[in-house]
């Protein structure tokens, strides 16, 4: 099949960037990062500077595989990461656009590659566990209601690849923190630290130039694990309820 790429060309956060329209032979079965990995091929055959890209595990795990596909963080299908998108949900002759996740907070490093590392400071701020629980205890030591702990699994199954803020109006980045929060304060390990947690994880991602949440929930339809918006209502709720008792207790 032969596509036609229209792909964001930037050097870097300080330089403009534009679109440039390459020519692609492609198997239906290819990924789509394989793909783009054709696509450089033949850039490099031709002596031009290949489109830089993020891939790591490319089985839909690690996250990093982030871009946009027609206007949709990592292509058109549901619950899928780029990595794991195939060429056959494509048509012959087919134009494709492909650019990096629009956000201040992610600046662009080189073409479709951005800097995530605002994510990794929300989750410095409090996305752990410190207080000592002791030995580690047998997996049925600890009774935890079913539904709760299905609840927090699903949203532990965050990878924290940032489609959220990028399919997002606003570039928020409430979906991401509300199921780092929520996955760890709805265990009873976490408990002792929840209200602290949900306070200084939701400081550092206003502090980071995120945007508040308008409850638009575009970013749990572009999710690539469909992560509920329930948890940013279960985290406001939280936040709320944080800030009271902080203000009653203000040297807590």
């Amino acid at each position: 099949m032969k596509l036609n790429l229209k792909v964001w060309r930037q050097k870097g956060a300080s330089t403009g960037g534009k679109f440039e329209t390459y020519t692609v032979e492609a198997n239906e079965h290819m990924s789509f990062l394989e793909m783009l990995d054709v696509l450089n091929e033949q850039l490099i055959a031709e002596q031009r500077e290949p489109v830089s890209f993020e891939h790591d595990c490319r089985e839909g795990i690690c996250g990093t595989c982030s871009m946009v596909i027609n206007g949709h963080p990592h292509g058109p299908m549901k619950g899928t990461t780029t990595c794991q998108l195939h060429m056959r949900h494509f048509n012959d002759g087919e134009t494709i656009t492909i650019e990096p996740f629009r956000s201040n907070s992610f600046p662009v490093i080189k073409d479709l590659v951005v800097d995530r590392a605002a994510f990794d400071r929300i989750i410095q701020s409090g996305g752990y566990i410190s207080v000592n629980t002791g030995q580690a205890q047998d997996g049925n030591a600890i009774p935890i209601e079913k539904d709760l702990a299905s609840e927090a699994f699903d949203a532990a199954t965050c990878i924290g690849c940032g489609a959220c803020v990028a399919a997002c109006p606003n570039a928020s980045a409430m979906l991401f923190t509300s199921a780092k929060v929520s996955h760890l304060n709805m265990m009873p390990q976490g408990e002792v630290e929840a209200t602290q947690r949900v306070l200084n994880m939701i400081n550092q991602m206003d502090s980071e130039g995120f945007g508040a949440c308008s409850n638009i929930t575009a970013c749990e339809a572009e999710c690539p694990k469909e992560i509920s918006v329930k948890n940013i209502a279960r985290v406001n709720r939280e936040y709320f309820a944080a800030v009271l008792a902080s203000e009653k207790n203000p040297s807590k």
